[in-house]
């Protein structure tokens, strides 16, 4: 008997858990960015990037005035490869981040060397943790 309540207390924990999580979630407001070329990038940010590049990473760095997000997928073992951001947005307590990683079309004449691909991306500043779904 003891062992059947454990189990629906566990299984409520975990339901319970679940629509936390979803509703973490849920869109408060779009929001609105730029795209930062990399001679832009703040030196801080660009030292982090540069510790965290060899896999994957995301990483935010603030001022009071602007938020910079950064979202890299790691080594890849040739260049041509492009990020795309789906989606940025602000929900009750976090802010989320959605991209795409796009690889070089098989036409496309790529560098056979490793790279590291990655995205920065300036908002204006929000005292939330930023996250993502990957």
């Amino acid at each position: 008997m003891l062992t059947i309540m454990l189990i629906l207390i566990l299984n409520l924990t975990l339901m319970t858990g679940c629509g936390i999580e979803e509703d973490e979630k849920e869109k408060v407001n779009d929001i609105d960015f730029t795209v930062v070329p990399e001679e832009n990038i703040p030196k801080e940010l660009k030292t982090l990037i540069d510790n965290k590049k060899k896999g994957e990473f995301i990483v935010s760095y603030g001022d009071k005035e602007n938020l910079f997000i950064a979202v890299g997928y790691g080594e890849q073992p040739i260049g041509g490869y492009s990020i795309q951001v789906k989606e940025l947005y602000e929900t009750k307590n976090n802010i989320f981040i959605d991209t795409e990683f796009i690889g070089p079309s098989k036409s496309e004449d790529v560098s056979q060397t490793l790279s590291y691909p990655y995205i920065v991306v300036q908002m204006e500043y929000i005292d939330k943790q930023v996250r993502s779904d990957r």
